[in-house]
């Protein structure tokens, strides 16, 4: 359990980081300004989607071994 928090923890964090970034850039373009707002929306970005990750991640994982047959 402890590994799968902690994964989720790394992906959720670089996801909010990567998207939030992508998210923010297409507003402002490469400013001062932007990395201002970059930051305020990445802490803002990544509880909800680590919250987000721990329920989707399940359903893409159970999703995932019903479309693919596990070979014995």
């Amino acid at each position: 359990m402890k590994t799968v928090l902690l994964a989720q923890a790394i992906i959720s964090f670089c996801m909010a980081l990567l998207m939030s970034g992508y998210a923010t850039c297409l507003q402002f373009g490469f400013t001062a300004e932007w990395l201002a707002v970059w930051s305020k929306a990445f802490v803002m970005a990544w509880p909800v989607a680590f919250c987000l990750s721990l329920v989707i991640g399940r359903m893409g994982f159970a999703l995932a071994h019903k479309l693919v047959p596990v070979r014995a």
